[in-house]
């Protein structure tokens, strides 16, 4: 605990250091003294999510256009719905990029290798729901993952990723259940 002027205990460091910290590397934008997270990795994960969340769009869309079959509405829906949100997380992560100092890497070359899920086409409704299902797992623990490794050193992106996380577990409860339904 610091001291303030008045004498009592304070979270903060004092206004005239708060100001002074603030003025200098000014160019470096969000990313202050107080980061303690290695930035170029940091920058590298958020990449390799992004491109993760970009594949998964292609693929959802992929399989909106594609399902057919006398049960293919309701999934079909899901996958345009998950192929929407799947978009705004990547728009997020691209901003949290450029917020640390980084470029989001928007290539279609390499897109795949730094993707952690695959791209596969699913011949039929329940391929297709089967492998949006594993694309969801994979994401679920790459998230949680970069969570724990960001611990309390990113709290900013380390919120983001858990919001994210929580979105891709219902994507993948969503799924779950639509598997379910195809036994039944």
């Amino acid at each position: 605990m610091k001291k303030s002027t008045n004498g009592k205990e304070s979270v903060l460091s004092d206004i005239e250091t708060l100001r002074k910290r603030a003025r200098k590397n000014i160019e470096e934008g969000a990313v202050t003294k107080g980061y303690s997270a290695d930035r170029d990795t940091v920058i590298r994960l958020l990449n390799e999510a992004l491109a993760t969340e970009l594949v998964c769009v292609l693929r959802y869309k992929r399989h909106f256009f594609m399902a057919k079959g006398i049960h293919s509405d309701p999934v079909k829906a899901e996958f345009l719905a998950h192929a929407n949100e799947e978009l705004i997380h990547a728009d997020r992560l691209a901003k949290r990029i450029v917020e640390l100092g980084g470029e989001p890497n928007f290539s279609p070359d390499g897109l795949s290798e730094r993707s952690h899920a695959e791209y596969v086409k699913g011949d039929t409704l329940k391929s297709m729901i089967k492998e949006n299902l594993i694309a969801e797992r994979i994401a679920v623990e790459s998230y949680r993952e970069m969570v724990v490794y960001l611990a309390d050193n990113d709290p900013t992106t380390q919120r983001m990723l858990k919001e994210i996380l929580t979105v891709e577990e219902e994507h993948a409860d969503d799924l779950a259940s639509l598997l379910e339904d195809m036994h039944n």
